[in-house]
């Protein structure tokens, strides 16, 4: 039975979640960590000997994902598409010889076959995956494929990558979706996951794209937990942090919202976290250490004919085994 303190600290932690502001912002993170049941920190040696890779490295949450495994020491690789930049960044890690750069465009999935080929030949092990690579364009913009970008960026190329590495992926390790609490505000357009209908808007394009990551979570979770032991799912909204990526995309809500941001490390500690966790029940969504609703609103949901929709084109569009087919 909870403890009367548990069950207060219960009470303002889903308060936090539901206002929105309050929880994703930093005042959310301090107050959660000092709630009775606040999950506890991993152990400092909790990824000794473990590799995990990281992609979108080189700045914001993913540099954040990056040093947080390494401090508890993993060898690191960053997955970036600048990798002049991934070497300033991994110089400036200060762990030689845990950390290893490799370039890889996420969205670009002749770059995620380049990609994987080349981790494979390399690294017999991988104990975790934080998909972290992402972007927020203005105007309608298309992958070397010919599809939507987000969609291409947080959706295909990340189940590609992770298909192709399943090979060497251990047993429960977590593989990390980092999403966004703009998902909360949309509703899964399987009917249009390329957004050619309507006028375009890159923050809802953004947010579908989110959306589809969480919807997907459950047919993912049965695919990859057959492959003898697979890896485990999970997605994360960090709330909201500072990162260059954010200001330069939406620069107005920066400005206005500068003073509650997290900093990057406080939006990367559940995904670290995660990443401590082989084994860990998949096909949830998290935030600050905790499981999460997936639809705050009844518009936003869907059913499993539209999930199932949306994952026919992915495996149509990723060139998948197993198109027109369930996992």
């Amino acid at each position: 039975m909870r403890s009367p303190a548990r069950h207060v600290g219960s009470i303002v932690d889903t308060a936090l979640d539901r206002l929105v502001v309050p929880g994703y912002t930093r005042v959310g993170h301090a107050v959660r960590r000092r709630l009775p049941g606040w999950p506890r920190d991993p152990d400092p040696d909790a990824l000794v000997g473990r590799h995990v890779a990281v992609t979108g490295a080189t700045s914001g949450l993913g540099a954040a994902t990056a040093q947080g495994a390494l401090l508890l020491g993993a060898h690191v690789h960053l997955v970036v598409r600048d990798t002049a930049k991934g070497e300033q960044v991994a110089a400036g890690l200060g762990a030689p010889g845990r950390t290893t750069v490799w370039h890889c465009d996420v969205a670009d999935l002749d770059s995620v076959r380049a990609f994987t080929t080349a981790f494979r030949a390399e690294v017999p092990r991988l104990d975790g995956l934080a998909h972290n690579a992402g972007a927020l364009p203005a105007t309608r913009t298309e992958s070397a494929q010919g599809h939507e970008l987000t969609m291409a960026l947080h959706v295909l190329g990340p189940v590609a990558m992770t298909e192709a590495l399943l090979p060497v992926l251990s047993g429960g390790a977590p593989v990390v979706l980092v999403t966004s609490g703009g998902m909360y505000g949309q509703r899964l357009r399987a009917d249009d996951p390329d957004y050619h209908q309507g006028s375009y808007s890159g923050t809802a394009a953004y947010a579908r794209s989110k959306r589809a990551q969480v919807e997907l979570l459950p047919l993912l979770r049965r695919r990859w937990a057959g492959s003898d032991p697979g890896p485990v799912v999970h997605a994360v909204h960090p709330g909201w942090a500072s990162s260059p990526g954010l200001s330069a995309a939406l620069p107005g809500f920066t400005r206005l919202t500068t003073p509650l941001l997290r900093t990057p490390e406080a939006g990367a500690d559940t995904t670290v976290w995660l990443l401590t966790r082989p084994g860990l029940q998949g096909g949830r969504l998290w935030h600050d250490r905790r499981p999460r609703p997936t639809h705050l609103v009844r518009a936003t949901r869907s059913g499993p004919d539209e999930a199932a929709e949306l994952w026919a084109w992915v495996l149509g569009a990723a060139g998948l085994p197993g198109a027109g087919s369930n996992p």
